[in-house]
């Protein structure tokens, strides 16, 4: 279970997140609310890219708050960036290898192939090209969560992983997320605007200008934003004419 207590984080004079307490034990989890208002910060501080200012984050029972993003990784868990990052030199299949490795033991390149076909790309023109700007966006982000399919850890989160694959339906990334789970029963984090996304979460995490707005399940609190006509695009009604730069 990942466990945050009145965690806050500035950066400058900006405050970002003001004590932000949640705790996320379900398959899905989507963290939501308008541009600016802290989303990303959130996954960043999971993954261990950010530290908070102040406050706690526990990881099955751990205290987590200053342990290094490698040190995260080893206890299990994986983070998928919004804007995935390319690495020239490094084959497809190199880097689902080294995201599946384990006790050094790489997977095969017919298993490297399963993970792309279930992001639906192509193996065969896929797995020797490099991670470089021959990629397009989209196709970086399907790699990206390829990888981190391979990756099987206890906690998943995806940063807007539906940007860069609009002709990629989202039927087949929501089939992606659920395949995850049966393989792996950890909790996948989504941040996320998208309604359809939010349609299968079993818990809603809504940030309005640093701070909970709201939570519960996705059931409850789902059915509020459409009632209150908040555009998922921005969800700009929930800044309450504050604006934030989000870090």
């Amino acid at each position: 279970m990942l466990e945050f207590r009145n965690v806050s984080y500035s950066a400058g004079d900006a405050d970002i997140l003001n004590n932000v307490s949640f705790t996320v034990d379900e398959r899905f989890v989507a963290v939501t609310g308008p541009n600016g208002s802290g989303k990303s910060t959130v996954a960043k501080l999971i993954s261990g890219i950010y530290t908070p200012t102040s406050g706690q984050i526990l990881f099955d029972g751990i205290d987590i708050t200053n342990m290094s993003i490698t040190d995260r990784a080893k206890s299990g868990i994986s983070f998928a960036f919004q804007q995935p990052v390319r690495f020239k030199g490094l084959t497809v299949k190199d880097l689902i290898s080294l995201a599946a490795s384990k006790d050094g033991k790489k997977i095969s390149a017919a298993e490297a192939c399963q993970y792309l076909s279930e992001v639906g790309l192509c193996a065969r023109e896929y797995i020797g090209r490099e991670i470089d700007a021959s990629l397009s966006g989209g196709e970086l982000k399907r790699i990206e969560i390829a990888m981190t399919m391979a990756r099987d850890g206890k906690l998943t989160v995806f940063d807007e992983p539906e940007a860069g694959i609009d002709l990629w339906s989202f039927n087949n990334l929501i089939s992606v997320f659920k395949k995850m789970y049966e393989k792996t029963h950890g909790s996948i984090i989504i941040i996320s605007h998208q309604e359809r996304i939010l349609e299968i979460a079993d818990k809603i995490i809504l940030i309005a200008d640093g701070e909970i707005a709201d939570v519960g399940s996705g059931d409850e609190i789902l059915p509020k934003l459409l009632k209150n006509g908040y555009a998922f695009g921005s969800c700009s009604r929930l800044s309450n004419g504050r604006r934030r730069e989000e870090k």
